[in-house]
């Protein structure tokens, strides 16, 4: 952890100081441990131990009921000579591949619901049928697909009531 001293949580890092194996990557500083188990917050700039209020909306806590604040002990959000675990997530690949995070293409097991991210996605124009793109993916059974629910998605069962409120509202006039 030495060479990631005085680094702020969401800093991009180089991690040519961690070897040979990881030059040219970008990391980023997500978060971290000190040695007793004690999380980094952001937004606290300092690299020792304080004791905040945190109340359902901060991060580091979880109440247990409604309204109820405690007073925390938490990390600031600079990397010190405490910490003992820190949690990086790669931002650039370097020129070599790293075993079981880079060497392995996976597909999205999950794609997007929303009809105009699909659309976004694919490239598609308004007149495509989203429908066909929807990413599916096998249930564990391993014969029947799973396919998510299209939000936002505009056909004709779905213009037909208001199509039928403009027709009756003209039949009126």
């Amino acid at each position: 952890v030495s060479p990631f001293y005085d680094q702020r949580m969401a800093a991009v890092v180089p991690g040519d100081s961690l070897g040979e194996y990881y030059a040219g990557c970008l990391f980023k500083i997500t978060g971290g441990r000190d040695k007793q188990g004690f999380p980094m917050m952001q937004g606290v700039l300092t690299n020792q131990r304080v004791r905040l209020l945190l109340n359902k909306n901060h991060k580091c806590y979880r109440e247990r009921r409604k309204g109820i604040r405690k007073r925390k002990s938490i990390r600031g959000c600079v990397v010190s000579s405490e910490i003992n675990v820190l949690m990086m997530a790669l931002v650039k690949k370097g020129d070599k591949e790293i075993e079981g995070l880079t060497d392995d293409p996976r597909p999205r097991s999950l794609g997007p619901k929303r009809a105009t991210k699909i659309r976004k996605m694919f490239g598609l124009s308004k007149e495509d049928d989203v429908r066909k793109f929807v990413v599916k993916r096998m249930k564990k059974n391993g014969k029947n697909w799973l396919c998510p629910k299209i939000q936002r998605l505009v056909t004709d069962r779905r213009l037909a009531p208001k199509a039928k409120h403009i027709k009756n509202d003209n039949q009126n006039k």
